[in-house]
C-alpha cells in the first residue's frame, strides 16, 4: 500500500506540470487509497484535516447556491471544483514530515522547469501572432507567450508562480537546500516572464515583499533580485516591456476591458446579493448586464476571484472562501512563530507556503485563477505545507508506521 500511495503521488506531482489529465486521475485515485485508510482508526487519529471547517462551510453555501440557482443541474455539475480541495488532505497526508516536503517542492520544481523550458521553446518558435498553428499543433498553438503543455498561457503563469515561491526561501542565504536548485528555478522563472501574464507577475512581486518581514536573511537579496528582474523587463524584448510598463495602466485596452467586467459583475451581484446566480452561472446572465462600451458581450469570469464568489456564491460564498485564507494564515503564521530559529528546514517550508498563496491571491484580482483546475490543484497542495513543517520527527514516525 506504501509503494502504491507513493508511486501515486509521484504521478500526481508530474500531472501538476504536465497533463491535467494525469493529475486529476491521480488525485482521484489518492483520494481513494487515503478514505480506504481511514476506516483503521489508528489512521484516523494520525490523519490531517487542514482547514476543515471553512472548507466545508465554503463547500455548503456553493452546493445551496448550486441548488437555489435558476437552473441546478448544471450549477451542481459546474461546482465539481471543489472536489480539489482533495489535493490539500492527500497531500498533508503523502508528507509525513518536513525532509518530505522538500522533496515534494524539489520534484515538482522540475516538472514545472520542463513545462517552462517547453514554454520558451515555444515562444522562440513561433511564427507570430497571426495564424499561428503548426506541426505539432500542441506546441505552436497559441505560441506567441509561453504556455508550456497547458491550454493557457495563464494557466502555465499560475502553476510557475506558485513553484517559484515556495522555492524561493529555500534558495536564500542560511536555508539547507541542495543548491542545484538554483538553476532549474531560474530557468522557470523565465518560463513565467514568456507568459507575458502580468497578473501573475503581480502576484509574484507582492508576494516576494511578503517575504521580507518573514526572512530574517536575505532581504537584501530579495529587493536586488526584484530590481534586477523589473531592470531585465525593461531591457528585454518590446513586448515584455510593454507589457510590464502597462501593469495597471487605466489606458491600457485589457486593463479597460477588467474593469468593464468588474462593473457589470457588481450590478449582477446586487440582484442577486446573498447567494449568487449560482456556480458556473454568470455566463447565461452575463450579456444582459455587459456595458456598451465593452468589447466582450459574453464571459464566464469577470477576471477576478473575489468578484466571481460574490457574483456566482453571494456574500455568504465570499464570506465562507474569505474565511478559508484568514484561517490558513492564521494556521500557517502561528506554526512559523513556534518555531525555533534553528528549525531551517521547516521554516522555509511555512515561508514558501505562505509565499505562494500570497502570490496566487493577489493574481487572482485580475483573473479568476481559483477556477483553474491546474493551478488551484497546486495551491491547495502548497496549502499543506505548514502542517506537514509543524510535524515532529517522532510524530512523523508514528505516521510513517500506521500507513
Amino acid at each position: 500500500m506504501i509503494a502504491l500511495r507513493r508511486a501515486v503521488f509521484g504521478a500526481f506531482v508530474v500531472g501538476l506540470g504536465v497533463s491535467i489529465t494525469l493529475s486529476e486521475s491521480a488525485l482521484a485515485l489518492l483520494t481513494l487509497l487515503w478514505l480506504w485508510r481511514l476506516r483503521d482508526p489508528a489512521a484516523r487519529a494520525a490523519a490531517r484535516f487542514p482547514l476543515w471547517a471553512p472548507v466545508l462551510a465554503f463547500s455548503a453555501v456553493t452546493l445551496v447556491s448550486a441548488l437555489a440557482s435558476g437552473h441546478p443541474t448544471t450549477a451542481l455539475a459546474a461546482s465539481k471544483g471543489l472536489l480539489l480541495v482533495a489535493a490539500l488532505y492527500v497531500t498533508a497526508d503523502a508528507l509525513p514530515g518536513p525532509a518530505d516536503g522538500h522533496r515534494f517542492l524539489s520534484a515538482l520544481l522540475v516538472v514545472v522547469t520542463l513545462a517552462a523550458v517547453v514554454g520558451l521553446l515555444q515562444t522562440a518558435a513561433c511564427p507570430g501572432p497571426e495564424p499561428d498553428y503548426g506541426w505539432p499543433a500542441w506546441l505552436y498553438h497559441r505560441c506567441y507567450r509561453a504556455r508550456g503543455f497547458f491550454s493557457i498561457y495563464m494557466t502555465l503563469a499560475g502553476v510557475l508562480s506558485l513553484a517559484l515561491l515556495a522555492g524561493l526561501p529555500r534558495l536564500l542565504p542560511g536555508a539547507a537546500v541542495a543548491r542545484w536548485t538554483i538553476v532549474p528555478w531560474l530557468v522557470s522563472l523565465l518560463g513565467l516572464l514568456a507568459t507575458y501574464t502580468r497578473g501573475a507577475w503581480m502576484g509574484f512581486g507582492a508576494a516576494v515583499l511578503s517575504l521580507l518581514p518573514m526572512t530574517r536573511k536575505g532581504r537584501w537579496l530579495l529587493l536586488a533580485g526584484l530590481v534586477l528582474l523589473a531592470l531585465g523587463a525593461l531591457a528585454g524584448p518590446k513586448h515584455l516591456r510593454e507589457r510590464f510598463l502597462t501593469m495597471g495602466n487605466p489606458e491600457d485596452p485589457t486593463v479597460k476591458e477588467r474593469v468593464y467586467m468588474w462593473r457589470s459583475g457588481l450590478a449582477i451581484w446586487r440582484e442577486h446579493p446573498v447567494l449568487g446566480v449560482g456556480p458556473g452561472e454568470l455566463k447565461r446572465v452575463y450579456e444582459r448586464y455587459a456595458l456598451p462600451e465593452a468589447v466582450k458581450k459574453r464571459t464566464g469570469h469577470v477576471h477576478n476571484t473575489p468578484l466571481q464568489m460574490l457574483v456566482e456564491r453571494g456574500v455568504l460564498g465570499l464570506a465562507a472562501w474569505l474565511w478559508i485564507w484568514a484561517a490558513f494564515f492564521a494556521r500557517a503564521i502561528a506554526v512559523l512563530r513556534r518555531l525555533p530559529e534553528e528549525a531551517t528546514s521547516e521554516r522555509t517550508l511555512v515561508v514558501g507556503s505562505l509565499a505562494a498563496i500570497v502570490g496566487f491571491l493577489v493574481a487572482g484580482l485580475s483573473e479568476f485563477n481559483f477556477g483553474d483546475s491546474e493551478v488551484v490543484m497546486v495551491a491547495w497542495a502548497m496549502m499543506a505545507l505548514p502542517w506537514v513543517a509543524h510535524e515532529t520527527e517522532e510524530a512523523s514516525s508514528r505516521r510513517r508506521e500506521r500507513a
